[in-house]
């Protein structure tokens, strides 16, 4: 065992489901940087997928992804995760 005693690895596992209750209720928001508002996240989508499509293959390479990952994630409506 870790050292940890039996009253904080309850109160642990209490913190981790309210927080995956919490996450589910701000879902849509999950990836969102803390300062937008909805529309601004929409802004943010829209711009980030337009720069997307315009990666060059070694860019994309760099981020891990195919030419056919980011032409999936890039032509998404901006209003969907």
């Amino acid at each position: 065992m870790n050292g940890l005693s039996d009253v904080r690895l309850t109160l642990h596992s209490q913190e981790l489901t309210a927080g995956q209750r919490d996450g589910a209720r701000h879902a849509p928001m999950r990836n969102a940087p803390s300062h937008l508002s909805r529309w601004g996240l929409f802004w943010q989508r829209l711009h980030t997928r337009k720069a997307l499509l315009a990666l060059t293959a070694e860019q994309l390479k760099d981020v891990g992804l195919t030419r056919e990952q980011a032409r999936e994630e890039g032509l998404k409506p901006f209003w969907r995760i």
